[in-house]
């Protein structure tokens, strides 16, 4: 098989170009939300908002209203409720994300399990991006350019929400309202991502993205680019690996881009796991030569060198 032939076998099927569609746009949003998660120590709330949309979805499927409606509501409620809690007890923020998420994930396969014969677990859980139909792929783009716009356009002021809270705090800045949007676009990234690899894996997808593009670059302007195009080059093979080797979609391409990140982790510049090695190997061969050479350039005392010579200390 000529190497055209691989590229365009796939894409004779429209469910497999609708599903590309869906997954490249899930990715773009995700990977760019990603680095500010990352930044600010926010995955396990991915996770959580992840997690915590379940019920939404099994409600709105129950309705027949759009499941983009039920897992948005009950991903910004639970952003909201673990604020409440946060803020009403002493307890530490990773307790109540833990509480809270685990509670609504509970009540969503309680409502999954009363419902067998409405609902399909498996394709909440782990996506159905080979299912989607027209309209979902336009909501998935739609949903994702508002995401996506909204990020771009306060990128200076989460990108020093980020790195200096107290700062932003100090220059004026709305630190409370620019949290509280960062965590409803969280939200509204879960939904467009929801479609692609479902609620288990797309918290992959909120979170190695931006763990890649760390681990190569310091710049928060290279880190979106990086991320961004890698999670999509990784999107984009896992969709022809699930169609080669026959495996699931979603997995497939949460699959990639773990390879991506473990190749960054053993081999990136600088801070790669396997750089990190050589420069400790560089670092102890020239502190040996050093003192090879110093221990050579050492003065003779002036004893030993009389009697190298053959003349007997104290002998005039």
């Amino acid at each position: 098989m000529d190497v055209f032939a691989f590229i365009l076998e796939p894409l004779q099927y429209g469910f497999l170009t609708r599903a590309l569609a869906v997954t490249v746009a899930a990715a773009v949003v995700a990977a760019v939300l990603s680095c500010w998660l990352i930044l600010m120590g926010w995955s396990l709330m991915g996770d959580a908002v992840s997690h915590a949309v379940l019920p939404g979805v099994a409600l709105a499927y129950i309705l027949g209203i759009p499941f983009s409606i039920g897992a948005f509501v009950f991903g910004a409620g639970a952003v909201a409720l673990i604020g409440i809690v946060r803020s009403t007890t002493k307890l530490k923020a990773d307790t109540v994300i833990g509480v809270v998420f685990t509670a609504l994930f509970a009540s969503g396969l309680a409502i999954v399990s009363a419902t067998p014969s409405q609902i399909d677990l498996m394709h909440i859980l782990f996506g159905n991006v080979l299912g989607v139909s027209t309209g979902d792929v336009w909501q998935v783009m739609i949903l994702g350019v508002v995401t996506l716009a909204i990020l771009l356009f306060k990128r200076r002021d989460l990108t020093l929400l980020a790195f200096d809270r107290t700062h932003a705090h100090v220059i004026g800045l709305n630190t409370r309202f620019l949290s509280a949007l960062l965590l409803g676009l969280l939200a509204l990234t879960v939904v467009v991502g929801l479609q692609a690899v479902g609620i288990i894996l797309v918290v992959a997808m909120l979170i190695t993205p931006g763990a890649t593009a760390f681990l190569l670059s310091r710049s928060f302007d290279r880190m979106l680019v990086i991320a961004v195009v890698l999670t999509v080059a990784a999107s984009i093979a896992g969709i022809y690996a699930s169609y080669y080797l026959d495996i699931s979609t979603g997995a497939a391409v949460v699959l990639c881009q773990a390879l991506v990140f473990t190749v960054v982790y053993l081999f990136g510049r600088p801070d790669g796991v396997l750089w990190q090695a050589q420069r400790r190997r560089v670092v102890r061969t020239h502190s040996v030569e050093g003192r090879g050479a110093a221990s050579s350039m050492a003065p003779v005392p002036a004893s030993s060198a009389r009697a190298s010579d053959g003349a007997p200390g104290g002998d005039a």
